[in-house]
């Protein structure tokens, strides 16, 4: 059945690996904050697609554990435009129902966003309209370290150890995974991005870099996923 938009079938959850800020910045002769803060406005209105579409659970990879390598004046750039966008948008994001998680690990961000994390959670923790999930500092081979740390610590015994199980140890406890990632400035890697969770997810990816991508990229996407067939492994059913 196609909806009203031209979609047989829409993600319930998408992921986006937001690339390219400092390309886009480099090419107007802008400094490279300057591409991470105009991408990190491009957020709001590409969650809004998302659930004028129909999707109900948004990724987005904001900073990752590699990241921390970068200039200090950048990472401290990147620190604080994530401090400003709490202040600035988490009410009217509250009053849309939209649903704040974080990925990633908090205690390396400075202590007092850490609380403004954890109170955008506990605020928006009853909403239902959409869910956007924040990675920050997060990594997938950092994720699946600490997870078997965790096991091991807790003595699970390893014949309890299985998928269903695992997953409970990953940031992404009780969230669905993933049915499409998306990856703008049309590079062709994961790039540390849910390598757990992606394992069967489709891939999109778009050459315009992040601040340019818009609701119609997001549709081309959509659009994409929708005539794929999703098979886990198995084999199309033969009529």
């Amino acid at each position: 059945m196609t909806n009203e938009h031209g979609l047989t079938k829409v993600p319930y959850h998408v992921a986006i690996i937001m690339d390219g800020n400092g390309r886009w910045a480099r090419q107007r002769g802008l400094p490279r904050l300057a591409g991470h803060r105009a991408g990190t406005e491009n957020i709001r209105p590409v969650l809004e697609a998302c659930v004028e579409y129909g999707v109900k659970m948004l990724t987005i990879w904001a900073f990752s554990t590699e990241n921390w390598g970068r200039p200090e004046q950048e990472v401290r750039g990147l620190i604080r435009i994530l401090s400003e966008t709490i202040d600035r948008q988490l009410p009217e994001l509250h009053a849309n129902g939209v649903r704040l998680q974080h990925i990633g690990r908090l205690d390396r961000l400075p202590k007092k966003l850490q609380d403004k994390v954890r109170h955008a959670i506990d605020l928006t923790a009853n909403n239902e309209r959409i869910t956007l999930n924040v990675a920050f500092d997060y990594g997938g081979r950092a994720e699946i370290i600490q997870a078997v740390q965790r096991i091991i610590r807790d003595g699970v015994a390893p014949e309890q150890v299985d998928e269903a199980l695992f997953s409970q140890y990953l940031y992404t406890a009780g969230l669905p995974d993933p049915d499409l990632v998306i990856r703008t400035s049309g590079e062709f890697r994961t790039s540390n991005f849910m390598i757990w969770q992606a394992a069967y997810a489709e891939y999109y990816i778009v050459p315009v870099y992040w601040p340019d991508f818009g609701k119609e990229e997001l549709y081309q996407a959509l659009l994409d996923y929708s005539r794929r067939e999703r098979r886990f492994g198995l084999i199309t059913p033969q009529t």
